[in-house]
């Protein structure tokens, strides 16, 4: 654990005020959730709260089953990182920070199809060995659970000159719906 140097007094409601530095380099919003942890030293450990990321086992499943089945390379995304990958290297992927576009297409909730636009449509910076996998087109479908954007379901392109399109967009779509459906429940 880093040490900041910061000190905050607890008020008579029992709050503490995370400074602006850490939430901006935390990227933590105003309202935004944080789970509470302790551990055995008695030190209080606050972490960004990821819906989606209750259901990672199962998002990487369903990740992998839709990879399978279109030969595509499929991403999961909370709001932050990107949680599942298939069809491209894991190790390459997984827990990068999202792209400021991901963010809009939860922020519009709407789907969007990037043409011009492979890994930079979701990963906020290109991962090393990323190139090898020529991701060109990339559709990106955000997961809507009670009207809250909590993620979302990529599809991408892997280098064989064929670019996403209507399909992936339909498939996409349905993924982001059925993830939504599991977090209603």
């Amino acid at each position: 654990m880093k040490a900041t140097g910061i000190v905050r007094r607890i008020d008579d409601l029992g709050r503490v005020v995370i400074p602006k530095e850490i939430r901006r380099t935390m990227r933590i919003r105003e309202g935004e959730p944080l789970e509470i942890f302790v551990d055995r030293e008695g030190e209080v450990i606050l972490k960004k709260y990821s819906p989606i990321g209750e259901l990672s086992e199962f998002a990487q499943e369903y990740a992998d089953a839709l990879a399978e089945e279109t030969d595509q390379a499929v991403f999961i995304l909370d709001r932050d990182v990107i949680i599942a990958v298939s069809g491209v290297s894991r190790k390459v992927f997984m827990d990068k920070q999202i792209s400021p576009e991901a963010e809009k297409v939860m922020e519009e909730r709407r789907p969007k199809l990037f043409n011009d636009k492979g890994i930079e449509a979701f990963c906020s910076e290109v991962p090393e060995g990323a190139n090898d996998y020529n991701l060109s087109s990339s559709v990106l479908s955000p997961i809507i659970v009670e009207g809250d954007p909590i993620g979302v379901v990529v599809i991408s392109s892997k280098g064989d000159g064929k670019e996403v399109g209507e399909l992936e967009l339909k498939l996409a779509n349905t993924a982001a719906s059925f993830l939504a459906k599991q977090m209603e429940q």
